[in-house]
């Protein structure tokens, strides 16, 4: 399990557009990694959509905003495009960086059990430890927390 104040498991993954992103392609910025189920799911594009509301806020505090599931980069591209998302969402289809980041998870949803992405945010520092985890996240609310944890670790 990943703790606070160790370094964050490097990744490489293609965006909607196909284009290879890296950790490392942010250093010396702070980075929200989020995961998330589905794309086009309705808590995931609240989520989402929240991301892209408060997302001046982020830039204003040299924060990056990343957000991974086990879509397609096809799927991301049409769920950016659709809601209009202007941060960079990320394709883990291979579910190798779900699985280094402890987010792939035994969930049930009826009584029946299924592998899923348990919703989590990783907020990782300049320097590319992790500052912050919040697991389980609760939709409602969750970005101002965010923005808190961010601002009160600057």
């Amino acid at each position: 399990m990943l703790e606070a104040d160790k370094k964050a498991p490097a990744f490489s993954l293609q965006d909607g557009n196909g284009k290879k992103v890296s950790l490392s392609d942010f250093k010396g910025k702070k980075v929200v990694l989020y995961f998330y189920p589905k794309d086009m799911t309705s808590g995931c594009t609240q989520e989402a959509c929240d991301f892209r509301d408060a997302l001046p806020n982020f830039r204003k505090i040299k924060a990056a905003v990343l957000g991974v599931s086990i879509d397609s980069t096809a799927s991301h591209k049409k769920f950016a495009d659709k809601y209009d998302l202007p941060f960079t969402l990320l394709s883990d289809e291979k579910k190798e960086v779900v699985e280094k980041y402890g987010v792939w998870k035994e969930k049930s949803m009826y009584g029946k059990k299924y592998m899923g992405i348990e919703r989590t945010t990783f907020i990782i520092d300049e320097a590319g430890k992790i500052q912050n985890i919040f697991p389980k996240v609760k939709i409602a609310g969750h970005v101002n927390e965010v923005m808190q944890a961010l601002k009160g670790n600057k």
